[in-house]
């Protein structure tokens, strides 16, 4: 009696290939089947239901579809009929229902916008699929808008809003700075997931003026930005200062020192909200807090715990982000921001809604007439979703009636189905977050049986094992199965079999006997059909001899055995393991036909060693462990290579074998690993020995294979780890018959070398290979896919034939075939040739080109049909050139472009064109002959674009107050000129920048004179071109306006000394003693400068001292300082915020023995001093004597050279630059003194030239300068009387004066 049992776990992989049919027919993935069965349409791709497309690109909207027959589209549009014929820019693929909209020719995206729906349709339904809803992605700019400087204190909180403009999809947020640098983000300072820039306290170092919000729109690759914000943060230390500067010594003022704040939330507000999120999403809730110090945010759900790997934190725990949340993760979220002043929290309620979810969607029913069936449709959400059904895409309530139909909710019931019951369900699932729409079809088929497993298949099992017999079938009604043993055996029944519903036959234990044909019948009311398969029974595989346990010496040798028999129609393969793994690669371990043998054996050999045996159907195996042991000590010994073995003899001469023996030579105390046959052809090669095999060491004999028609003789080389013998002597020799090829050439190829040729090559068969002598070959050939009959011709050993007269550009079948005097080779295999190519026969139509902006342009094209290509399609080649420049009209020599583009391309595109010119292009197809003709020329222009820098900047004509500035045109206008942009700046003597001056100048200028600047000031100029584009690249120049006409600017009368154009003091010089120090220095500024000393030791941390220098003199004199102690020294003026000289530092002398000599005391430092006072004495008397003579100094050499007639009168500065005025009086005139020189023939001015003003005399030297302006020396300077010094005087400089201060 026949039973049926489920397949244990151990067949699962065939549990996967016995698919079962439980309501319903399943019609089996067949491809063959399919394509002959009637089935309702399918969708099988669509676009997604929310569908943002680029409204750059074409809108493509996908619907593709099977069925049998094939079905045929139509589309809706807003819910109503979508006639595409009607619009020329809407095309639809061909066999297909997807849409194409051609947005790149002319169309509007926006016009586009709706929601469709595609429909398939065919005999057997109608298929529909989703609302898919189009829109254009939007990238709109930022709102204009006035944004004030943030002026904060430290320590407090602060938010700058970004308000990105609203995008589709929205866009990305980023907060970046002029640099295009990424702001750095902290638990202070990071990011909202709105793209606010959250502070929880700010810092001093927070000051700037580019904090810049981006938004980034993916989806047209877009980058928006934001006017930048300025934050300007006052510190305490800053603000105390500005108060103090502000208000009297008896105000009281101080602002409070930077506070401490306990956390106060900056997002979200108040101390509860709500959040909504959708089942499957991703839920993300934030808490940003301000305070100081700067708040730490910890969360937790109330009443339960976070989920578990789905939990992260993000923004420095500033964002809690739950992954996939379902309805268990609704609930309220407090995030609690906490310092070491307090804590404050905010509770966050959350709803996780779902739209529609299938728990069962409906799957496809396949009936036969008269059966019953469902279709369930089940979906869960929250809300709970609304279920309806549509029949071929109409609502059912209002389709046609069908008898065999219950709709019962979510199930639709079908009882007794006929074929015109055959048709396509829609089910829709939707709430107020979404909908869900699934196609299921009911495809009422009567076929009669057929059986799909292949006719006469083998199956082979091992005796003892299971054995399945497949009968994979289809029909409908469902066919019932029977099996017979046997052509005419009787129908197999009994506890020995089982019957799977699938059609498998199941034998439990297969034995010998059950060896033979079975056959599967299928019969249903349609008719019957039958099959049969084969099962072969095999003895199992074993081992009859299995690996021992050995100990073995080390450096010994040992073998492992494993014999096994097993069925002689199996080929069994055996592998040995070394501890489960495989062996290692040493040439050591050789693997023989039923043992293994290891030399040398080593302490690494020690292990367990595995024989495997493997057939197509069972596999077994045995172990055995090794144990190396160490030998004894044995003597020195000598190592050599082997003798060479001797007594070679041939055995069982066969026309294809022989059999070779041997007698070793000598090892030489090193085992023989190998011996190598090499063999001789006396016939063809003689005296040339080729490498025949290799054996182990332990085998003296060898089956050889041999070729026909050779005269062989063999000699053996024996190889130990020293190295190789030499060779035996030769064997005798043995000639074997000759015979038929063998093989036939390699390497067959059929390439045409003219449009009517057929170039046929091979690679020729070699020596031995020809098996016999008289060599020659067959060469055939035909027309392919033509009904023509072989052509063929002997040619001798060559390896080549043309076959001539043959059409351009077909394809040939093509063989040779070797041949001698015995016979033929064995039929060779066909390989395709090509006959000679020939040009191209027709150029693409339909060229189009679509200018992309001013540089580049996208060319289309039409392919050639295959058939004028001639050839093999290489690609297309695109020839374009420049023919005019349209802002030019000049025509220069043409210069022809070239791309390539590779393969069956349509379009291609062309860079590196030249802004507002007209170009013509072709295109030409290519083939391995060469092009075809040019298409028409297509003549196109290119827009507009920014123009190159102007070709030169030229300034000339320095005067007090205006320069004069030639220029070029662009070289490169790419366009219509519409204006010069002149920017200008000042630039002071610290390289510092002045404010920014621009100009706007007609198109149709070359020059500009620039008018009321300032006197002696270098200028940066910038200068560009614009279009209607916009601003090309700029060029810049530096220039400086002279002081006057003649270069120098005299004193005005009754002034004193000119005053430098800006106050210094440097070259603080010192000299040391053991406790004191003359410090000097060089002042250049306004007189009656008050100077203070400010000493420290170098290296400490302690105040400055200060001491306060009377009158305005540039020496001072330090006292009570420690000896051998460094110290540092710097000189200020009082009244000059900030303005005083660099450090300088110097070491006081050791201190001296008592009973040293003071060096003042010595008569030859006496008579020293005094004759140097003597001479500085005459020198200056020498020098009052030429002064009142009217005797210059070179400075004075140089007013006078250059002294203007008439003084003209300064320019009043701008105040923009650091030149310094009289702090005493604005009346006074102290007009800068500078240096001049006469400007250049070319009238342009020299950057060596304008930083030349007369302070720079002094660098260098201890120079002032008198009243009348003449060099003085570092002694002459105007004194006051000073108590601590004496011998000082208020008077005007004298001989005796400059005396006394040295002395």
């Amino acid at each position: 009696m026949m039973r049926k049992k489920s397949v244990s776990a151990s067949k699962a992989s065939l549990v996967l290939f016995l698919c079962q049919m439980i309501s319903a027919l399943e019609v089996p993935l067949d491809s063959k089947l399919l394509e002959e069965l009637s089935q309702p349409p399918t969708i099988t791709q669509q676009s997604p239901k929310d569908y943002i497309v680029d409204p750059r690109e074409n809108i493509v909207i996908q619907c593709e579809a099977k069925g049998k027959p094939p079905p045929s589209f139509s589309w809706t549009r807003n819910g109503t009929h979508f006639d595409i014929d009607k619009d020329a820019q809407v095309t639809m693929k061909p066999n297909s229902g997807t849409l194409v909209i051609n947005i790149m020719n002319g169309g509007k995206a926006e016009a586009y916008e709706g929601v469709y729906q595609c429909t398939a349709r065919n005999e057997r339904g109608a298929a529909i699929s989703n609302n898919i809803v189009i829109r254009p992605s939007r990238s709109p700019l930022w709102t204009k808008e006035k944004l004030e400087p943030n002026q904060v204190r430290e320590g407090d909180s602060l938010v700058l809003h970004c308000r990105p403009p609203v995008g589709l999809p929205p866009p990305i947020i980023f907060w970046m700075d002029n640099a295009f640098q990424r702001l750095p983000q902290s638990e202070r300072v990071s990011q909202g997931l709105n793209g606010d820039l959250y502070f929880s306290n700010v810092q001093p170092e927070d000051t700037r003026e580019d904090y810049i919000c981006y938004a980034r729109f993916n989806h047209t690759q877009t980058i928006q930005q934001k006017q930048p914000i300025s934050v300007k943060v006052f510190s305490m230390d800053s603000l105390n200062d500005t108060i103090a500067a502000n208000l009297s010594d008896t105000d009281i003022y101080g602002a409070k020192p930077v506070t401490e704040r306990q956390p106060v939330l900056l997002t979200p507000t108040g101390s509860t909200s709500t959040k909504v999120e959708l089942r499957g999403n991703v839920l993300l809730l934030e808490c940003i807090a301000a305070g100081l110090p700067t708040p730490v945010i910890r969360w937790i759900k109330e009443g339960g715990e976070l989920p578990a790997n789905r939990t992260f934190f993000e923004n420095f725990k500033k964002t809690l982000k739950i992954i996939d949340v379902s309805e268990a993760d609704s609930g309220n979220y407090k995030c609690i921001a906490r310092n070491i002043l307090g804590s404050a929290h905010h509770v966050i309620s959350v709803t996780v809604k779902a739209a529609p979810y299938w728990i069962t969607a409906p799957r496809n029913l396949v009936l036969s007439p008269g059966e019953d069936g469902t279709l369930i449709c089940r979906a869960n959400g929250n809300p709970k979703p609304n279920i309806s059904w549509l029949a071929n895409g109409v609502p059912i309530a209002i389709a046609p009636e069908d008898p065999s139909r219950k709709v019962d909710g979510d199930t639709i019931i079908f009882s007794h189905v006929q074929e015109r019951s055959s048709a396509v369900y829609q089910c829709n699932a939707s709430n107020e977050y979404g909908y869900l729409l699934a196609n299921a079809f009911v495809n009422v088929l009567a076929e009669p049986p057929r059986i799909l497993t292949s006719a006469n298949k083998l199956y082979q099992v091992i005796s003892d094992s299971p054995a399945l017999l497949d009968c994979a079938y289809f029909g409908s009604p469902k066919p019932e199965i029977e099996w017979f043993k046997g052509v005419k055996g009787s129908i197999l029944r009994g506890n020995e079999y089982i019957f799977h519903d699938n059609g498998t036959l199941e034998i439990p234990v297969a034995q010998k006997d059950s060896t033979g044909t079975y056959t599967c019948v299928a019969r249903n009311e349609l008719g019957k059909i039958q099959n049969e398969v084969q099962l072969e029974v095999k003895d199992p595989t074993m081992i009859i001899k299995q690996p021992e346990y050995k100990v073995v010496q080390r450096y010994g040798q040992v073998s492992f055995e494993c014999i096994i028999k097993h069925d002689s129609t199996l080929l069994p393969t055996v592998i040995w393991l070394k501890d489960n793994d495989e062996l290692p690669d040493d040439e050591r371990f050789l693997v023989g036909k039923d043992n293994l043998t290891i030399m040398n054996v080593t302490d690494r050999d020690d292990g367990t060693y595995t024989c495997i045996v493997n057939t197509t159907l069972d596999s077994v195996s045995a172990s055995a462990v090794l144990t190396v042991v160490a030998a004894p000590p044995t003597p020195a010994i000598i190592y050599a290579r082997p003798n060479p073995p001797f007594d070679l003899e041939l055995t069982g001469q066969l026309e294809r074998s022989v059999e070779l023996s041997w007698i070793p030579g000598d090892e030489n105390n090193s085992p023989i690993t190998n011996f190598v046959i090499e063999y001789e052809d006396g016939l063809h090669e003689p005296g040339v020995w080729h490498y025949q095999t290799e054996v182990p060491g332990t085998q003296t004999t060898v089956q050889l294979k041999l070729s026909p028609y050779v005269n062989y003789s063999f000699r053996v080389i024996a190889v130990n780890e020293i190295g190789r013998s030499q060779p035996s002597e030769p064997s005798e020799q043995y000639l074997t018959k000759s015979a038929s090829p063998d093989e036939n050439p390699s390497n067959v190829q059929g390439i045409g070398s003219e449009p009517d040729n057929l170039v046929i090559t091979w690679e020729s068969l070699k020596g031995f290979q020809s098996n016999g002598p008289g060599l020659q070959y067959k060469v055939s050939w035909r027309q392919k896919d033509v009904d023509d009959e072989w052509t063929s011709v002997i040619v001798a050993n060559v390896s080549k034939y043309i076959v001539s007269g043959t059409p351009t550009f077909v394809p040939y079948e093509i063989k040779v075939q070797a041949l001698n005097d015995l016979g033929y080779a064995p039929e060779p295999s066909e390989v395709i040739g090509h006959s000679g190519e020939d040009l191209p026969m027709v150029a693409p139509g339909n060229v189009q080109v679509h200018v992309v902006n001013s540089t580049l342009a996208k060319v289309h094209w039409d392919p050639v049909p295959l058939k004028t290509v001639r050839g093999h399609l290489q690609g297309y080649k695109v020839y374009y050139w420049k023919v005019q420049s349209l802002s030019r009209r000049s025509r220069r020599h043409v210069e022809k472009k070239i791309l390539t583009f590779r393969g069956n391309k349509t379009f291609g595109m062309l860079p590196g064109l030249e802004p507002y010119s007209s170009y013509k292009l072709n295109v030409r197809v290519v083939n391995g002959k060469g092009e075809g003709p040019a298409s028409p020329d297509k003549v196109f222009k290119t827009p507009e674009g920014v123009p190159s820098s102007p070709s030169f900047l030229k300034i000339t004509n320095p005067t007090l107050d205006s320069l004069t500035l030639e220029w070029g045109s662009p070289t490169h206008p790419n366009g219509v000129l519409t204006s010069y942009i002149l920017k200008f700046q000042p630039i002071n003597n610290t390289h510092e920048l002045g404010p920014l001056v621009e100009i706007r100048i007609p198109a149709n200028e070359s020059s500009l004179i620039l008018k009321n600047l300032n006197y002696s000031t270098r200028y940066k100029f910038y200068f560009n071109a614009q279009t209607s584009v916009g601003s090309g690249s700029q060029i810049t120049e530096e220039a400086v306006t002279i002081m006057d006409e003649a270069g120098i600017l005299r004193p005005a009368v009754g002034a004193g000394k000119v005053q430098p154009l800006y106050p210094r003091i440097r070259n603080v010089t010192t000299a040391a003693a053991e406790t004191y120090a003359n410090i000097s220095w060089e002042y250049e500024g306004p007189d009656h400068a008050n100077f203070y000393v400010e000493y420290g030791v170098a290296g400490s941390k302690e105040d400055w001292k200060k001491e306060i220098v009377n009158g305005s003199r540039s020496f001072f004199v330090l006292k009570g300082l420690t000896p051998g102690t460094a110290y540092k020294v710097r000189v200020g003026a009082e009244g000059l915020s900030g303005f005083r000289s660099s450090e300088d530092v110097f070491e006081t002398g050791p201190a001296m023995a008592s009973r040293q000599v003071d060096i003042a005391t010595q008569g030859w430092f006496i008579g020293l001093m005094c004759a140097v006072a003597l001479l500085i004495l005459i020198l200056l008397i020498v020098c009052f004597i030429r002064r009142n003579k009217g005797g210059k100094y070179p400075v004075k050499e140089k007013e006078d050279a250059h002294a203007d007639p008439e003084i003209q009168p300064m320019k009043e500065d701008d105040g923009t630059f650091g030149e310094y005025r009289s702090l005493e009086s604005d009346a006074e005139d102290h007009k800068p003194l500078k240096k001049g020189s006469r400007t250049p023939s070319d009238r342009t001015v020299k950057k060596e030239d304008s930083d030349d003003s007369l302070v720079d005399y002094g660098e260098g030297v201890n120079g002032q300068f008198n009243e009348d302006g003449s060099f003085i020396g570092q002694y002459s300077g105007k004194k006051e009387k000073e108590p601590a010094e004496g011998n000082e005087s208020s008077e005007a400089p004298s001989p005796v004066n400059a005396m006394n201060s040295f002395v």
